[in-house]
């Protein structure tokens, strides 16, 4: 199966269709079924580190060729920036072979006229690319910061100015490998349990930072396959978001609510908090998303207890009277820009505006405002998100005390990716008076 190939098919399918990159990616790797994992791997590591260095590729480009990238057909913009990927970043990919296989798809592709376009820019890079001039980061240092780490300028600038000279170490986190963290299901089986039957299959495994529910994970090929999942022995879940529910305060029998569920990991650990004497209700707009918190819930043995974790389709923007005062804890992981995660989907910093960021701080509000009305007297409220936008994150906090003075901040963390050993995350539990 042609490898160079299929990853050209998916990055035209993010370049033309502006299709997210992991669902790109994970379509065309279920279409082709490589029976190398090598070939996987190839194909999963060249489509990420393209979208990953974008910004970083065009800028050498541009550098070497007399036509803009911007100015380039899609599919060439594809094949080069795929072909340069494996110049400066795959070691293991001989140039003359990158170079050699940009060319033929170019001809493959219809574009045979070009053939000599592409192999000239690929040839004049890899001759010159000990001699690429790079923005200087004391003269210009949001510009440096952008060809580095292969963010646009004017969100360089706004984390500058958010976190000063932590900047470097919060967007270079995006390049760093990181092991995925994983909640055990104590309903299930024990942490040292798990920890063991995953050994036992060659998985390396330690033990969380910040969580006891949590375990590290590296060296496995899919998730689904390990030791455990099927069983409902543990779920993905980051550890920062963890931490959200262990701060939560849940206690067995408590009624939780969670009012932007999907895809399922704060309700099914607050479930865990609760038991079975409790009930949760885990609600989501999205009839696509509510299939895979039923998905995760029903793996993890939550919907076997009749009423007691509940999946609604219902719009967090609407008033429901018949949850008035009556939860014990309502969580409130509302939709964001997603900075936090930058690391793990590799291009949202492409697609978020400044002019989104205002608009997503005001929806939070706007929804915080119908939700907090479900708490009882005594109850929290927990806000959090996967961004570490201020205007998103503490400053809606503020805005929402001040006008709720029956509320108050118990407890909230920010964590910081590339400095926190997790995702940036944010969370703020506030309480209602008795």
């Amino acid at each position: 199966m042609d490898s160079r190939d299929v990853a050209l098919t998916v990055l035209k399918d993010i370049e033309t269709n502006d299709t997210f990159s992991n669902i790109a990616l994970a379509k065309a790797l279920k279409v082709n079924q490589f029976s190398d994992k090598k070939d996987r791997a190839f194909v999963t590591r060249l489509v990420e580190g393209t979208v990953e260095t974008r910004l970083t590729l065009d800028y050498i480009i541009n550098q070497f060729s007399k036509t803009r990238i911007n100015k380039c057909k899609p599919l060439i913009r594809c094949i080069l920036r795929s072909a340069l990927y494996q110049i400066m970043y795959m070691d293991s990919v001989p140039e003359s072979a990158a170079i050699n296989e940009a060319v033929r798809l170019t001809k493959k592709h219809g574009f045979a006229t070009l053939s000599g376009f592409v192999n000239g820019v690929l040839r004049n890079i890899a001759r010159g690319k000990e001699n690429i001039e790079y923005p200087d980061n004391e003269t210009d240092y949001i510009k440096y910061l952008s060809v580095k780490y292969s963010v646009p300028e004017w969100l360089c600038e706004k984390l500058f100015l958010d976190y000063g000279d932590r900047v470097e170490k919060l967007l270079g986190n995006s390049f760093e490998e990181r092991a995925t963290a994983i909640r055990v299901n104590e309903l299930r089986t024990t942490r040292e349990e798990l920890k063991s039957m995953l050994e036992s299959q060659g998985v390396c495994v330690q033990y969380g930072i910040y969580d006891d529910k949590a375990l590290l994970l590296s060296g496995y090929d899919f998730i689904r396959k390990l030791p455990g999942y099927r069983q409902g022995f543990f779920t993905v879940q980051d550890e920062s978001s963890m931490c959200m529910l262990r701060a939560a305060g849940i206690k067995q029998g408590d009624f939780v609510v969670d009012v932007c569920a999907a895809p399922g990991g704060k309700s099914t650990g607050a479930y865990e908090y609760t038991g079975p004497g409790g009930k949760v209700i885990s609600r989501d707009i999205s009839r696509d998303k509510l299939e895979l918190i039923e998905e995760n819930a029903t793996r993890l043995g939550h919907v076997e207890n009749g009423d007691a974790f509940v999946i609604e389709e219902y719009d967090a923007l609407k008033p429901d009277e018949s949850l008035y005062n009556l939860a014990d804890v309502v969580i409130a992981d509302l939709p964001c820009s997603g900075l936090g995660i930058m690391n793990r989907k590799n291009d949202i910093k492409y697609r978020v505006t400044a002019e989104q960021l205002e608009e997503l701080a005001k929806l939070q509000r706007d929804i915080l405002e119908v939700v907090c009305k479900y708490v009882r007297p005594g109850g929290r409220l927990i806000y959090s998100t996967c961004t570490i936008n201020p205007a998103e994150n503490e400053e809606n906090v503020k805005w929402f005390t001040e006008r709720h003075g029956d509320f108050s901040v118990v407890s909230g963390r920010l964590f910081l990716q590339g400095i926190d050993k997790c995702d940036g995350f944010f969370y703020s539990v506030m309480q209602r008076e008795e």
